[in-house]
């Protein structure tokens, strides 16, 4: 690290759990985000701030007047941008010493597995049942790590899955159905905050699994309800019958 790093990031330094080794962990990183909305906005702020070397953006979405209340990486002037493309221009403005790739696209089963396999560890940040059985499909064939997070209304969840420790259980051990209820926040609401508390706990433990420190979320489920400020963490288990990762 030179100077203007070792200033950069001192506050994180400071900290015996992180140091230099831990700094340089994160500047030698590669972490795919996958959807730049609510959950993906202040992750990928966060991880750029911190100084994870390479972020790969990923999203096919344009963004539009009723996604600035809660996806604060974009800005009005953003308006039917592509939000890779936005996301890219605030995360460079907020750091330029890290690399930013953005994929305006649509990754297909192909193309998600050949990104998701050169990166260290993939955040979903997306709102769709398909797309997150993909990912995860995906993450388990590769043994990539896992930050998987959602939120809806006034509450949230979020856990990490590691395919590449044979005891941790996958998304889809604790989704089994394709019939699963998922709702978005287009049809049921969002408040603002609650996709940054999940989105920054995205971060935060994408960090310490890169950093190698501390307790993950790895095999629990964290559940938020911001309403009553509940915070209630569950036990998975894997699942000897599940179709990805048995």
């Amino acid at each position: 690290m030179d100077d203007a790093q070792l200033l950069r990031y001192s506050r994180q330094i400071l900290l015996p759990e992180v140091g230099v080794e831990g700094q340089e962990r994160l500047l030698n990183a590669q972490i795919l985000i996958i959807g730049l909305g609510g959950l993906g906005s202040p992750a990928a702020m966060y991880l750029a701030a911190a100084g994870v070397g390479h972020l790969i953006l990923s999203d096919f979405d344009v963004v539009d007047l009723s996604n600035l209340q809660r996806q604060i990486v974009h800005h009005t002037d953003d308006i039917g941008k592509p939000k890779v493309e936005s996301a890219r221009e605030t995360l460079l403005a907020l750091n330029p010493l890290i690399q930013i790739t953005p994929l305006y696209q649509q990754l297909d089963d192909a193309a998600l597995l050949k990104q998701v396999d050169k990166v260290d560890i993939v955040l979903d940040c997306t709102d769709n049942l398909p797309t997150r059985f993909a990912i995860n499909q995906a993450c388990v064939k590769t043994q990539t790590p896992l930050v998987s997070g959602a939120a809806i209304r006034m509450e949230g969840q979020i856990s990490v899955f590691r395919s590449d420790k044979p005891e941790s259980p996958c998304y889809r051990c604790l989704y089994p159905s394709d019939e699963a209820l998922v709702e978005t926040c287009t049809q049921t609401g969002i408040l603002a905050p609650v996709v940054g508390i999940i989105g920054s706990l995205q971060a935060l433990e994408a960090m310490k699994v890169i950093m190698d420190v501390g307790e993950t979320l790895t095999g629990w489920l964290l559940f938020i309800d911001t309403l009553h400020n509940e915070f209630q963490r569950i036990k998975l288990v894997k699942n000897p019958k599940c179709p990805v990762c048995r």
